[in-house]
């Protein structure tokens, strides 16, 4: 039976059309607007495809692009020829004192430099080896540091030790085509007080960094007489080792001799090398007679690896010579290292030669000194003014030069990148404790140091600049090397590109431009401006990215990134970038601070940068209008202006009701407490933060009068003039606190191991720039003139005498003193900005 058909109610069924019958018009049309709706979709899907798989690429290479950027050079010319360090071009400053982290070494301005050092350790059967090689605190020396240097041709030292006195010389001789002679004299005393004559080992080495050869020259059966070597920068070399005078030449018999030779991976592995060979199988016998052991250097067997997870040490092998003498003071001992290619040598510098060089250069020193800072014509003492030579030849000895890479992260990295390979000759903060370049601490440096030698400055600020990345970003902490990294905490060792330093720089290019200014017909101009216009198109990119990167919430304000983020842990959170570290900010980091110290180093730039332009005959309008947006007084008032405080302040998402407590850890009854997390410090916070002025009166609040942004007759200074003479606020009679002894913060803790910081230490630098700025408006016609010479006359004293006074205590010249009783403290010797002293002492602003 067939299936039926379907009927159509009311009418006839409707016929099936013939096959050779057209579709009706309506269903063609119907038909093919679905064919189109159809295709406008697949083609708009594939569009939708297309266009998204070319975001993704897009996005990927912008990705990549953005990632590159961070480790990507300024495009202009560079500031600095590349060979400009090179013994051809520079060879009087070829050699030098380059190795700020050791007591006493040399090295050549060249980035695989041939080393020379010095190593020395007390013979005493009852104690541990007590090497001494890198600057360290820890060593607890009586003091050491540089009592004469010129920067280039010689220096003079003292190290005291527990019970002895070194005394490193070296002069520098010019000749052949790498870089000439040079000689050392090392004398050792004893101390009055030693019960009786120490023996010492003196133990010098050359080592070679990658690059170069060293063939130990033995003669008398273990006696190092010389080290013959080769390098590209060098050539051939020999460095000779002459036998120790106490005053009788016979008096060398006593002496013992050991030597090394052996390959070194590294320049930071010296001192352990040195340490693993070392072998208390030796015997000296002293000129009483009596026989004792002695520690020398033996043959050296690097330690197993125990831990086979650390990775092997891959990096190639360099030679490394040691040469040690073993002698019982007093005694003196010289090292000559000569070129090969001095041909027309007239004699040896050594002995009565070295002693008329030396004497020669001391006395050319101490002329410049006084034509330089005019010291005696003062009035000042000679132990004054012994100290102040000793502050500048420390930051002059203390000059660095290191080749390497930075470590770096953007926001567009996942890991952390290598920077460029770069070469930077800097002045280091301190020898133990900061023996590398940090930014924000070069330009304070570079005030004293363009005062003393203007081309060494030059070729600094140029090193600083030449590191700048295509943003116009500089890394503020320069850690170039393996030697330098070796004393840096992992954690510091990132530099991120989003994270500013002060641009103190424009302090010493101000300096530059005054003097450019003031003596427009002398060779040093002709010198100056070229200089300045190699480093202008930099210099621009560098404003601009403080301009874009600093901005605050406002229009022409101004916010420091890279605050601590962990704001659990702080009793208030850090801003490293500051240059200020734990001084205190809003108590919640936000987008929404705005930081009074940034916008005056701002407008400082802004006038500097104009005047850059303006001797180059650059466009400098645009400069000179945000100069005068950034300097309006009417301005400041209104962003940073406390009514409250009566005092310039910060502006944040801020709360004063906080404080640390220890956390409490629950422990389940008898569940053993060792299982579980120790409890911390961490904050409370008992009142909700609001957005307000943070009111902390100190180095912050004084920034608008440091750098002299607020007009001399504006009716802020005075309440600036009376908090800094006010000694429940900032006045201290050793300079000014960081902090007023009145804020809640002052002298706290900032968390259960970081002791405070800028929250009442009285700091040279930020001291410096407050006597310059008294100097300047008791110097100015204005209703406060009198008040701020007054002031000038009694803080510059009280700064100079005090650190005088610790110099002579304690040896040392300290990172920052106590504001009760002007004891120094934190890192020593600290003679980086805290020997501006001298220029207040000099009265150079």
């Amino acid at each position: 039976m067939g299936r039926q058909r379907k009927r159509v109610p009311g009418g006839e069924a409707t016929p099936l059309p013939r096959k050779d019958e057209k579709p009706s018009t309506f269903h063609r049309k119907e038909k093919k607007k679905k064919m189109d709706i159809g295709k406008i979709f697949i083609n708009i899907s594939i569009g939708l495809c297309i266009f998204s798989l070319i975001w993704f690429f897009y996005a990927l290479w912008m990705r990549s692009s953005l990632a590159k950027r961070v480790v990507t050079l300024h495009p202009s010319p560079p500031v600095l020829d590349s060979n400009s360090t090179s013994a051809k071009v520079s060879p009087e400053r070829f050699w030098g004192s380059y190795r700020p982290q050791v007591y006493f070494g040399m090295k050549t301005r060249s980035p695989r430099s041939i080393v020379a050092g010095m190593m020395w350790m007390h013979q005493r059967s009852d104690t541990d080896i007590n090497l001494r090689h890198t600057c360290e605190q820890g060593d607890r020396l009586q003091g050491y540091g540089w009592l004469m240097h010129d920067g280039i041709t010689f220096g003079v030292q003292e190290i005291r030790d527990n019970d002895f006195t070194l005394t490193t010389e070296f002069v520098k001789r010019m000749g052949g085509d790498h870089g000439g002679d040079w000689t050392w004299r090392v004398t050792a005393k004893q101390h009055s007080s030693a019960s009786q004559a120490p023996v010492i080992s003196l133990l010098f080495y050359a080592a070679a960094d990658t690059q170069g050869s060293l063939e130990a020259q033995v003669e008398e059966r273990n006696r190092l007489a010389s080290i013959t070597g080769f390098s590209e920068e060098l050539g051939n070399f020999k460095i000779t080792f002459r036998k120790p005078l106490t005053g009788e030449l016979s008096s060398a018999k006593y002496a013992s001799y050991h030597y090394l030779q052996t390959v070194s991976p590294g320049l930071e592995k010296l001192t352990d090398i040195v340490k693993l060979s070392l072998n208390r199988r030796f015997v000296y016998s002293p000129p009483s007679g009596e026989k004792r052991h002695c520690i020398a250097v033996d043959t050296y067997k690097p330690p197993p690896h125990h831990n086979q997870q650390k990775p092997a040490d891959t990096r190639k092998e360099s030679d490394f010579v040691v040469h040690q003498v073993t002698v019982q003071t007093p005694f003196q001992i010289e090292v000559l290292f000569e070129s090969g290619s001095f041909h027309n040598r007239p004699n040896q510098l050594v002995g009565s030669i070295m002693t008329e060089e030396l004497e020669k250069r001391k006395a050319e020193f101490n002329l410049k000194f006084e034509k330089t800072f005019g010291l005696q014509s003062k009035g000042f003492s000679q132990t004054y003014i012994k100290f102040a030579k000793a502050a500048l030849s420390n930051m002059l000895g203390g000059m660095g030069y290191f080749y390497g890479q930075s470590v770096v992260q953007s926001v567009y990295n996942e890991y952390p990148l290598l920077y460029p390979e770069g070469a930077l000759f800097t002045a280091v903060p301190s020898r133990s404790f900061f023996p590398r370049g940090f930014l924000w601490d070069e330009g304070f440096h570079q005030l004293l140091l363009s005062k003393w030698d203007p081309q060494l400055s030059r070729e600094a600020i140029a090193h600083w600049i030449g590191l700048m990345n295509m943003e116009g970003w500089i890394p503020r902490e320069q850690i170039l090397g393996d030697e330098a990294r070796s004393k840096v905490p992992a954690e510091f060792v990132v530099q991120r590109n989003e994270n500013a330093n002060p641009p103190t720089l424009f302090l010493a290019l101000q300096e530059i431009i005054k003097h450019v200014s003031a003596n427009p017909d002398k060779a040093e101009s002709e010198l100056t401006l070229p200089f300045l216009r190699r480093l202008f198109p930099r210099l621009k990119t560098w404003f601009e990215w403080y301009n874009i990167t600093q901005a605050g919430p406002l229009p022409n304000s101004y916010r420091w990134r890279g605050r601590d983020k962990d704001t659990n842990l702080f009793l208030n959170p850090k801003t490293l970038t500051s240059g200020l570290d734990d001084y205190p900010r809003a108590s919640h980091p936000s987008a929404n601070e705005r930081h009074v110290d940034l916008h005056c180093w701002m407008a400082l730039s802004s006038r500097i940068m104009a005047s850059i332009a303006r001797l180059l005959g650059e466009p400098h309008q645009d400069y000179e209008h945000s100069h005068q947006v950034l300097s309006d007084n009417n301005l400041l008032n209104e962003l940073h202006w406390s009514e409250q405080l009566s005092a310039f302040s910060d502006f944040g998402n801020h709360t004063h009701a906080v404080s640390l407590q220890q956390e409490k850890v629950y422990v389940p009854p008898g569940q053993p407490r060792h299982q579980f997390p120790v409890a911390r410090l961490v904050r409370i916070v008992r009142r909700a933060p609001k957005l307000q002025y943070v009111n902390a009166l100190g180095y912050v609040s004084l920034f608008p009068f440091l750098l002299q942004i607020l007009q001399p007759d504006s009716p802020k200074l005075e309440h600036i003039l009376r908090d800094m003479r006010d000694s429940n606020k900032l006045w201290t009679p050793y300079g000014l606190r960081s902090l007023s002894k009145a804020d809640p913060l002052y002298m706290k803790r900032n968390t259960e191991h970081d002791a405070p910081y800028w929250r009442g230490p009285i700091w040279i630098n930020i001291n410096y720039l407050a006597v310059r700025a008294l100097h300047h408006y008791g110097n100015i016609e204005g209703p406060y003139k009198e008040k701020a010479a007054a002031l000038y006359e009694e803080l510059r004293t009280n700064i100079i005498n005090n650190v005088y006074r610790q110099y002579l205590e304690t040896g040392y010249i300290w990172e920052q003193y106590e504001d009760t009783t002007g004891r120094g403290q934190g890192s020593h010797p600290f003679t980086g900005w805290s020997a501006l002293t001298v220029l207040m002492m000099a009265e150079q602003y």
